[in-house]
């Protein structure tokens, strides 16, 4: 089969498809599958970055303008996180 030729199968909303599936929490936030190793990320929760020009602190939300609220700078760094991280080398 050619990929022009290919439709995709529609889904319903109780049946979502396996890998690409959002889900609600109790609290209202929705939560995003990603890959197939099913991680989950909060994309209802602002993240903080610090702005390359004046080091201000930064809290952005999904869809805001990457800028600085203090100096309008648009290079943002993310701040590292407090988690826990372990990686497994060979």
């Amino acid at each position: 089969m050619s990929r022009e030729a290919y439709t995709p199968q529609i889904s319903s909303s109780q049946n979502p498809a396996p890998g690409a599936s959002s889900t609600t929490n109790n609290t209202g936030g929705t939560f995003n599958i990603t890959g197939a190793s099913n991680t989950f990320e909060d994309t209802s929760r602002p993240v903080a970055y610090l702005c390359g020009d004046c080091d201000a602190k930064v809290t952005l939300k999904s869809g805001d303008a990457i800028r600085c609220k203090e100096c309008g700078y648009r290079v943002l760094y993310k701040e590292r996180t407090n988690r826990m991280i372990q990686f497994e080398a060979r």
